[in-house]
Order: C-alpha cells, then structure tokens, then sequence
C-alpha cells in the first residue's frame, strides 16, 4: 500500500476506534443533564449511574461502549476527481482490522444462510454513502447504530389512526402525533433515554434514509427551518412527559435529542419515518487531507462555541460517578435455590455470582426444536447477550458484554423455561405475556440489566469457562461465564407482575394527554 493510501487507512481506523469507544461531546452533555435530573437512588437513576460509569470505562480502555456496534454507516464528501472505488476499499479495510481487534463485533451475516462473515464485510455491509463537494479536503463521518435501536425505528403513512393519541392527519399536528407515538412504541427496548432522527415526506425509503441523516446533527445546532425548529422543541419539552424514563424504567427523563427534516413527497404519500437511537449515540467525523492521508480535524469532539447561556461548556469525563448502593442488593448464586427465586418481587436488585450462559435469537431456535442442550439449564440463566469476544494468548477473552433486547425471544422463551427448568432470564427491555405466564408457572423471572453498559459489564466477568454452538458465529453463541456480582433489577417476577406492562399502559394513558389539536 502507497505511503498516502497507508496514512488514510490508519486515519480511518482510528476514526472506527474511536467512535466506538469515545462518546460525542454534545451526547455526553445530554447524558450529564439526565444524570443530574434523575434520583439516584431510582431504578432510572441506578441505569443512569451505570451508563455515565460505563462511558469512562470505554473511553479509557479504548473498548467498546457497547457490545453491539452496529452497522457501520459511514457518509463520505469527497473533493472533485478524487478515486471513490479506492477509498472504499480503504474503508473496508479499516473494518475488517477494528473488528480483527476487537473493537468492532461481528456483525456482518447473510441473510439467507445465517453464516456470520466474521469480518463486518458484505453486500450492503458498511453502508458507504459517497457525495462530492467543492472543498479540497475529504470528509469522513460515522454512524454507528445498533440492531436494538434499530428495531424500534418506525414510519407511519398520514393519515392515521394512532393507538393512544389518536386521528393524525396530513400537516404539521399529524407529525407530532407520530413522534411522540414514536417515543411511546420503543419503551425501553431501544436502550432509553435515546435520540431521534425524523424526516417528513419522501418515498418511503428515502424517507428512512433522510431521517438517519439526521442523526449526523449535532445536538445543539439550529434548524433552518422555523417550524421545525419549534416542534424539535416541543418534543424535548413533551415526550419525557410519558414517563418512559432510562430503561423503561419510569421516570422523568425519556428522550434526550430530537432533528426533524423536511423532503417533498409524491401528492399520494405522506411519510413520517422516524430513526430511533439508544443512549449509546456514536457518531464521530475527520477533516482529512487527501494529499498526505492525515486527520486535519475531528468532528463532534467539541462542544459548538454558541451553546446556549443555560448549557455548560465543559465536556463531561464522568470520571467520577458514584454508583450508589441501597444496601438492600440481594446476592444469588447458580445454581439458583428455586426458593429464593420466588422470593424475588419487581424492584429488587440482585447481584449474581456463579456460572451463567448467553443465548441470543439462534441458541433460542435451535433449543426450541431440540431436547437436547450441551449443558444443564436446569436452576440456571440465560444471559440475552451477543458479547465482543477474540482470542488472545489461546484464552477466549471478553470486549463487552451488555445485554440485548429480549422481547425477539419471545415466540421461544416459555417453552424453553419449562422444557430446561431455567429459573432467571437476563437480557433488556422485559418481554410478554406469553413469558409472563411462564415465569409464574415455573417460579422464575426476568432481570433487567442496563442496556449498552457493556464495559460495567465486562468487569463482572471473570472467566470464560467453555463455549457451544460456535457455528453460530460469535455473536450468536452460548458463551459459559463465571461471574461475579453481576447486578441486575428484577423487572417480571413469579407472581405475575411485570414493570414493563406497567409502565406501557401508564405511558399510554400519559399519551392521550396529547390528542387535542397544536398546530392549526
């Protein structure tokens, strides 16, 4: 490789590092406001505590904030005359090593056979969106989105009957009543409090296209457009009247960002598409000089010079976080005694110490259609989780391990409770009836771990102690981890009583508050 296209390599790679492990200046400033907004000593305050720990331990590690780092989108300008195929191939590149490294997850996988490419490199894997400009320098920004947030995207067709807010029709009153539904469909399954990106009009795929591109803006810039501008903020000042909170686990802060952009559309469609992102919001840019290869500048690393009077101008650290403890953690170990387990009420924490394994969407299909499984499950735990795992020194070593949205799990998981006697399920964002009614009959529950927190999380594992179905691919195998004191909150216990179902009827009711008509 040419001295210059060496350098523009290494600049990429580290433009991948860093937004995987090291949070935007503006996103960090939003997580400090929720923090300090939020009690502590909540079930919103604790998840709080933990993603503020969590993003210092990631920054000063140089591991990723969360295990699940997405689908690379990378939006590229390029000045006139300068070799586009080339670059992407540099691109690509500096994909497969971050992942080789352990700084990116595997996360690429054919859509037909399951196979995982073990690189991040396939049809439509990065997403690479090239544009030229007059500039004379390259610009290079990334996105890196995961599948929980992205699940929770949505886009709606005016008019519309909204299950809550009811009758939204073609003009400015209907786009707000998609996206404060928008804010009450994710809970906490897109890793609340998060960020949205939402585009009216287009077809139906630019539309989703245009909405991401918004999450490319920083959170403190001005819309252009005047209207705009207005409903971005009646959104901040309304949605976290839901009462969704961090997690879904109630409280005062649901939502930390909203851009809203405008496209025409056809006469026939209306599209409000809306771009759902966790807290775990990483996006980074560089200014490179294409002669040499080298970064000139970074985006997004610096708080704009015009924030407000009413923000603060210094970039948190988060260094110091405190987790407080209430003193009432209770500690578990696995094999779990079946008794404590129904002793367990939605509220508790609990610290876990102890063999537990992961299983993720194909551990759950394969169990489901099996009576066979490589290891006892009986009194044990299923860990919802897709950790960044590599080899080192011949020794399997975990990047990061937080949890993954179980509520894909749900067509599997009561059969599985009551065909392998699994007495915990752990994963984020709770799950429904149908597991319910299975944790009741069984005496089991469900544990919330804090979505994203994959380095607070890493630290509670100890060891690797085996490893099946690796065929499966990384991501989706069943990992043997000895933990210990893995905390958790119990969200669905054995007595029928779920957080989660609580939260989503209240959040609803708090919703019809806002059916009567603000934009004439």
């Amino acid at each position: 490789m040419a001295a210059v296209e060496e350098l523009l390599f290494e600049s990429i790679y580290e433009l991948i590092v860093q937004t995987s492990t090291n949070l935007p200046a503006d996103v960090r400033l939003a997580i400090q406001k929720a923090h300090q907004a939020e009690n502590a000593l909540t079930s919103a305050g604790l998840a709080l505590s933990t993603i503020a720990k969590n993003i210092y331990m990631a920054e000063s590690q140089v591991l990723p904030i969360c295990q699940d780092t997405g689908m690379p989108t990378f939006k590229v300008k390029t000045p006139i005359g300068f070799n586009q195929i080339e670059l992407k191939k540099i691109i690509q590149k500096a994909i497969a090593q971050a992942t080789h490294n352990g700084k990116l997850r595997t996360n690429s996988v054919n859509s037909l056979t399951g196979e995982n490419t073990g690189d991040n490199l396939g049809p439509g894997t990065p997403v690479i969106y090239f544009e030229q400009w007059e500039e004379s320098e390259l610009e290079i920004k990334l996105l890196l989105k995961g599948g929980g947030c992205e699940n929770k995207n949505i886009q709606y067709s005016l008019p519309a009957d909204l299950e809550g807010i009811g009758k939204a029709g073609r003009d400015l009153d209907g786009v707000r009543k998609c996206i404060l539904h928008a804010v009450y469909q994710a809970q906490g399954q897109g890793c609340s409090a998060g960020f949205l990106g939402v585009s009216i009009g287009g077809d139906r795929s630019s539309g989703y296209a245009h909405a991401k591109e918004q999450l490319f803006r920083n959170l403190f810039d001005e819309n252009p457009v005047k209207e705009l501008e207005e409903l971005e903020n009646y959104i901040m000042q309304n949605a976290n009247k839901l009462g969704i909170g961090t997690m879904g686990f109630g409280g005062d802060i649901s939502l930390l960002g909203c851009k809203i952009g405008v496209q025409n559309r056809l006469p026939a469609s209306f599209f409000v598409s809306v771009s759902y992102n966790c807290w775990a919001y990483r996006r980074l840019g560089i200014i490179v000089n294409p002669e040499n290869g080298q970064i000139n500048k970074w985006l997004y690393r610096e708080l704009p010079k015009d924030l407000p009077n009413t923000e603060s101008k210094i970039i948190p650290t988060f260094e110091k976080t405190i987790i407080q403890s209430s003193g009432k953690e209770i500690k578990l170990n696995t094999p779990f005694n079946p008794e404590s387990i129904k002793q367990l009420k939605v509220g508790d924490i609990v610290l876990i110490s102890g063999i537990i394994y992961t299983g993720r969407d194909a551990i759950h299909k394969h169990l489901s259609e099996s009576d066979q499984c490589p290891v006892d499950l009986n009194n044990m735990l299923i860990y919802h989780c897709g950790p960044v795992v590599i080899k080192e020194n011949e020794l399997w070593q975990i990047k990061a391990a937080g949890p993954t949205t179980s509520i894909r799990e749900e067509p599997y998981q009561a059969g599985l409770i009551e065909k392998f006697g699994i007495k915990a399920i752990m994963g984020k964002g709770g799950m429904g009836a149908k597991t319910l009614k299975a944790l009741k009959e069984n005496g089991a529950v469900y544990l919330n771990a804090i979505g994203g927190a994959a380095q607070f999380y890493s630290d509670c594992i100890k060891e690797v102690k085996g490893v099946d179905f690796l065929n499966f691919g990384v991501p989706e195998a069943m990992w043997h981890l000895r933990v210990e004191n893995f905390p958790a909150i119990v969200t669905m216990d054995s007595h029928g009583n779920s957080l989660h179902s609580d939260i989503e009827k209240t959040s609803l009711e708090k919703l019809s508050n806002f059916q009567e008509k603000v934009y004439k």
